[in-house]
């Protein structure tokens, strides 16, 4: 949620957790840990826990939309993020959707799905305790389960996966779980300001060097797209040479991001900002005035290096400018859809994002198989095809497909078919299958769809 999102009030935490784990080690039954919707967030908020559950589930719906619109332009061109216009879409229509895409959406999206990983990781903690549950060995299981889908998803579907970047900072926020709120926060900023000073300082070593050569951007951009029309072992070769591209980004831009919001995640769960969001009104305001200016200033700067390929050095600066802004872009976004969610037309909001963000595993791996099917030769094979309003849109039809699916299928089953799968690898057993989502547990369906927040595409800016 931004930089103030785990902010308010950085109160000492109870200690009680290790205590908790040492009992269930005592001999207790590893019961399932993520049970008590109520409990979940808060038992003094009573019957209207499952809405304010929904609130958050629209929140990550959101968040899906948004990476979707990221991810889907990275898979139907292999031009895109090389600073190289792509020819035959030069149009001021095709530049603007470019712009606004850039703009709008990329490196910001998966910083409000690690804060809501972080959050929802301190409810199924909450869980276990008062289940007298052994936590840590479900969530390592999890946490594996995400990485084996993680890889298969970046070698067959889409390398710019970050299911397998979760799982391994997953460890790194099991050992922090017990930080102080305000510990908590203050790591978070350290992390982005340490992040964003280090790619400034590298600009400025870099300073008078180029962004590539034009010509060789655009041939290699060529050969992929080439790969990318052939078959099924074309296509996986193109995904494993994109690879290391990837994880360096990943490793060096994204994973510090994504770890910084997972502790402010884990301090607003510890204070339950998002339990009753109108106790905050004033802070998510505050987020608005400042994180919507101060965010689209560094967003422009990320945009134009993005689009222009202004050279290597102004690259690299706009990298550092976006690692302190965006994280203001995303909270004032997250700000804006709790808000709405409690006003007047917030019911429909949420009764359409809440579905698509209780399924977000699901639903991101579905996304990224329809649009290989789409682009690639696996299938139609229209990557380099389709103009950018054309990408645009066929997102938002997927979306709204997704939207409806996604209705239907929690009126009937408790998960969403790969979170069972995964609720199966966490808790060594054979879940629910039928019935509908609201007679499960709204904390654990909930929670299971931040533990696999997705992210961006090749460039791994989503």
């Amino acid at each position: 949620m931004g930089q103030h999102g785990g902010g308010a009030g950085g109160h000492a935490v109870r200690s009680e957790a290790g205590d908790r784990e040492k009992r269930g080690r005592r001999g207790k039954p590893e019961k399932d840990g993520t049970e008590g919707a109520k409990g979940a967030e808060g038992t003094e908020a009573g019957r209207a826990a499952p809405a304010r559950l929904a609130d958050v589930d629209a929140l990550r719906g959101f968040a899906l939309f948004g990476i979707l619109t990221v991810n889907i332009t990275y898979l139907a061109s292999a031009y895109h993020g090389t600073g190289v216009e792509e020819p035959g879409f030069g149009s001021p229509l095709d530049t603007g959707v470019r712009l606004l895409v850039a703009l709008l959406f990329e490196a910001k999206f998966f910083l409000l799905f690690s804060f809501l990983f972080g959050y929802s990781f301190t409810l199924q903690l909450d869980s276990a305790e008062r289940r007298g549950a052994r936590f840590t060995p479900r969530f390592l299981r999890r946490l594996a389960g995400l990485f084996v889908l993680g890889v298969l998803h970046a070698v067959v579907l889409f390398p710019g996966d970050i299911l397998t970047t979760y799982a391994v900072l997953g460890l790194i926020l099991l050992a922090l779980r017990r930080l102080r709120p305000r510990t908590a926060v203050r790591t978070a900023v350290v992390l982005f300001t340490v992040t964003s000073a280090a790619y400034l300082l590298l600009a400025v070593a870099l300073r008078g060097a180029d962004g590539g050569d034009r010509a060789v951007l655009a041939a290699d951009a060529q050969q992929a797209t080439e790969a990318l029309r052939g078959g099924f072992g074309s296509v996986v070769g193109a995904h494993l040479d994109q690879l290391p591209d990837v994880l360096f980004l990943l490793a060096f831009f994204q994973a510090p991001a994504a770890l910084a919001a997972f502790l402010l995640g884990l301090a607003a769960g510890r204070q339950r900002a998002l339990a009753e969001p109108g106790r905050h009104d004033r802070t998510l305001r505050r987020l608005q005035v400042w994180g919507f200016p101060l965010g689209l200033l560094g967003a422009a700067v990320y945009t134009y290096s993005a689009l222009r390929n202004p050279g290597a050095s102004f690259q690299v600066f706009a990298l550092g400018v976006d690692v302190i802004t965006a994280p203001l872009l995303a909270a004032a976004y997250a700000a804006t859809v709790l808000r709405i969610a409690r006003g007047r037309h917030g019911r429909r909001m949420v009764a359409v994002l809440a579905p698509p963000g209780r399924m977000t595993l699901t639903n991101y791996l579905t996304q990224s198989l329809v649009c290989v099917l789409l682009f690639t030769g696996v299938g139609v094979g229209l990557i380099g095809r389709v103009p950018p309003p054309g990408v645009a849109l066929i997102g938002v039809a997927l979306f709204a497909a997704q939207a409806v699916f996604c209705r239907w299928w929690l009126a009937r089953h408790p998960y969403g078919p790969v979170e069972w799968l995964l609720r199966a690898v966490t808790t060594l057993s054979r879940p629910r299958w039928r019935g509908s989502a609201g007679a499960a547990d709204a904390a654990t369906v909930g929670a299971a769809g931040a533990v696999t927040g997705p992210t961006g595409g090749p460039g791994a800016v989503g």
